[in-house]
């Protein structure tokens, strides 16, 4: 029992309590958008199965790192159900495991069913793929950041952001408005990178960092001498990158650099060094591979009502 509960409490102090990032009323609001977007009209299926009490399990049928339970308890909240959660958020799963059971209404189960199972699979496939290339990065003896980026689902991003913290990566800027990076066609737009950087400057203050993608050498020292806080090298090759980076921390110990384009699970050791302090990836939200889940009614939990006959 003792060491039980001591795993118990190292889990809880690696994983803390993500769910707490999430305002209510934005998962409420995501709740409601989702099953509007599912059923816009009628349902059907609903009316066939009737309002009696049942209890379904959610069982994991692929491996991965589950992600998700909030989003799941606001869709299945939403539609009057409850939910008892049988494993921990953030942990590593086999098939076939039970994760959850959830009780209320058939016509309501159903209804929120399927939403609540893409929400699941898609985040617990985010969660997994960054916690891959974390272990990755750790076993290559790097201790820097890994980070996802802003190339995320269209109306999900909270939900792959929220995925990628689960999963023990950074989800770097959530927004426009969450950090000032000013990429290739900003810096061509402004006329030069100096010029990008002090207009930058001019409106987002002392409170936005600013961050300048750089294709060489020059453009970097040029970033940094300028008074960027963050310098991405973008799409260097590993022999190219390790040099670049060397030269710029020695000038700059100050500046954060990143590293960004063409890094995978794979060859993410390649890209890690002691001059790099992050590494962006934005396969972990474009191509991560969902978990598999399925919610499955219990047979003769709760006795079926009679089947009534309608006269029309």
């Amino acid at each position: 029992m003792f060491k039980l509960l001591l795993e118990r409490l190292v889990f809880m102090a690696s994983h803390p309590n993500l769910s707490h990032l999430l305002p209510a009323a934005r998962l409420r609001q995501l709740a409601r958008d989702w099953l509007k977007e599912d059923a816009p009209s009628f349902d059907y299926g609903g009316y066939a199965v009737g309002d009696h009490q049942e209890c379904a399990v959610l069982l994991c049928k692929s491996p991965g790192v589950l992600a998700g339970f909030p989003f799941f308890e606001a869709i299945f909240a939403e539609v009057g159900c409850s939910v008892e959660w049988l494993q921990s958020e953030g942990t590593w799963v086999d098939p076939i495991t039970r994760v959850a059971e959830v009780r209320g209404r058939a016509k309501d189960l159903l209804f929120g069913e399927r939403v609540a199972l893409n929400c699941l699979g898609r985040c617990s496939g985010v969660a997994t793929a960054a916690a891959k290339v974390c272990r990755m990065a750790r076993e290559a003896g790097w201790h820097g950041e890994v980070a996802g980026t802003r190339k995320t689902t269209p109306g999900f991003r909270l939900a792959e952001k929220y995925a990628l913290l689960v999963g023990g990566a950074s989800c770097h800027r959530y927004d426009l408005g969450s950090l000032i990076m000013l990429k290739d066609n900003h810096v061509w737009a402004s006329g030069s990178i100096t010029q990008a950087v002090q207009s930058a400057r001019r409106v987002g203050g002392f409170a936005l960092k600013v961050e300048v993608e750089c294709r060489s050498l020059e453009e970097a020292l040029e970033a940094a001498e300028c008074g960027s806080d963050i310098i991405m090298l973008d799409n260097f090759a590993p022999e190219d990158l390790h040099p670049t980076a060397s030269t710029l921390k020695t000038s700059f110990p100050q500046v954060t650099v990143e590293a960004s384009g063409g890094i995978t699970e794979e060859n993410v050791a390649q890209f890690v060094g002691p001059s790099i302090d992050v590494v962006s990836l934005g396969c972990l939200t474009q191509s991560a591979r969902v978990v598999d889940f399925s919610l499955k009614i219990l047979q003769d939990s709760v006795p079926k009502p009679p089947l009534r006959n309608f006269v029309f």
